[in-house]
């Protein structure tokens, strides 16, 4: 399929209002801002559209005319026009029914939405798409980022086909897959010799002292909204159908609190009738958010020991968005271990063919230690949201799949 150059369209303007600080709610106009001046790193940035307006031009009618990316939710990103958009392919991931997979774990309906599926094999795709839009459009020739692996190999990628520099920072346990994927789009790669969370504050530092855009999900309001546009694909994709539950992993907060606002927003243009619950799944050895969420205090940064490397999180920066979204949709959390997370990638890659890596597949896990707890009843539906492919952590994907029978090339040898 060939996919031609595009630009977000001749509107003199976008439809962004501003920002606002989701801790003590003070209001920015939009431009290059990170946090709240007011609150620091604390004080995480919304940002704010005219619903009313955009409404007449984003329509049901308007999208059947449209490419099938995240760009067609023109009117809901923060883009300006009259740069080129990637001409990688985005977003509008498939979703799957997959009744066998469902009736193993207990569930009336179950579908995945597999992300695994774009450009560079993850969800985080859809961040790093806005994230190079918004560094070109505020006059950067280079951008970093801190990542466990898929964000920085997303952003690697997305660089690569807007064309610019790119500074990694990946902590020592990053997957060698994931920083080769990296290096063959051309970024620098730098191996912090320490935990995610040094290897985030080192890029704040580097990005203020050289000039850099930053990309980090967990602080740059931008990033979210383009992993929203998940969520805004979950709703127009299932319409009046939509499941009772939407299951995603959570490490930094961003993805799950992205989600959660598409949705909103696609139930207040008219999209879905209902808002479905949303269940956040984390890590038994990465779950500080899981315990914020349960204790109703702040959030208590821990150490990190799991294979689901890419929500090993032990400091979220977006946790408050996050726990408030999945809190206003009358969602639930859950944490599930790392034998869990190797069991569910056996059976969702054996009964739905979609072989996912640990934190992309830990949804699956948690729906079904949920359903097993009776948080989600049996008789419910619920779509999880595969966030990596298996490719991207091989070491993890061999301790669950088992091993070859060698043979000597000789039908006698085989017995069966």
């Amino acid at each position: 399929m060939h996919y031609p150059k595009k630009t977000m369209g001749s509107d003199p303007h976008n439809f962004v209002v501003g920002l606002r600080c989701i801790l003590c709610g003070r209001e920015f106009s939009n431009g290059n801002l990170l946090t709240c001046t007011s609150c620091g790193e604390q004080g995480i940035l919304d940002v704010e559209y005219d619903y009313a307006r955009l409404a007449h031009s984003l329509t049901k009618s308007a999208l059947d005319s449209r490419d099938r990316d995240i760009w067609r939710y023109r009117e809901l990103l923060p883009i300006s026009p009259g740069h080129s958009l990637p001409h990688l392919h985005i977003g509008w991931t498939p979703i799957y029914d997959l009744p066998r997979l469902a009736q193993a774990i207990g569930i009336a309906k179950l579908y995945l939405k597999d992300d695994g599926r774009n450009p560079t094999n993850s969800f985080k795709d859809r961040a790093s798409a806005v994230g190079v839009m918004k560094a070109l459009e505020f006059g950067f020739d280079t951008i970093a980022c801190a990542s466990t692996g898929n964000a920085a190999s997303s952003l690697a990628g997305l660089s690569a086909a807007a064309g610019l520099k790119s500074y990694i920072f990946v902590p020592q346990r990053a997957p060698e897959p994931k920083v080769t994927q990296l290096l063959i789009f051309g970024a620098t790669v730098l191996r912090v010799q320490g935990t995610y969370e040094q290897a985030f504050d080192l890029c704040k530092q580097a990005c203020d002292k050289f000039g850099w855009y930053n990309r980090n999900s967990g602080t740059n309001p931008f990033l979210v909204e383009g992993k929203k546009t998940a969520g805004l694909e979950i709703a127009e994709q299932f319409g009046t159908n939509i499941p009772d539950w939407v299951v995603v992993s959570v490490g930094d907060g961003c993805t799950i609190g992205g989600i959660g606002k598409g949705l909103q927003e696609m139930k207040r243009l008219g999209f879905i009738e209902r808002m479905p619950r949303l269940l956040g799944v984390q890590a038994e050895g990465a779950m500080p958010m899981l315990e914020a969420f349960k204790s109703a205090k702040d959030l208590i940064p821990s150490d990190t020991n799991t294979i689901a490397d890419s929500i090993a999180v032990g400091t979220p920066r977006n946790w408050r968005r996050a726990i408030q979204q999945i809190k206003s949709s009358c969602g639930d959390m859950i944490a599930v271990s790392d034998e869990e997370i190797l069991d569910a990638m056996r059976l969702t890659a054996r009964l739905g063919g979609v072989f996912g890596e640990p934190a992309g597949i830990a949804g699956v896990a948690g729906l079904r230690k949920a359903i097993a707890q009776g948080i989600v009843k049996k008789s419910e539906s619920a779509v999880v949201v595969i966030t990596g492919n298996g490719l991207k952590d091989i070491a993890s994907a061999k301790q669950a799949a088992g091993k070859a029978i060698d043979v000597e090339p000789d039908l006698a040898s085989l017995s069966f």
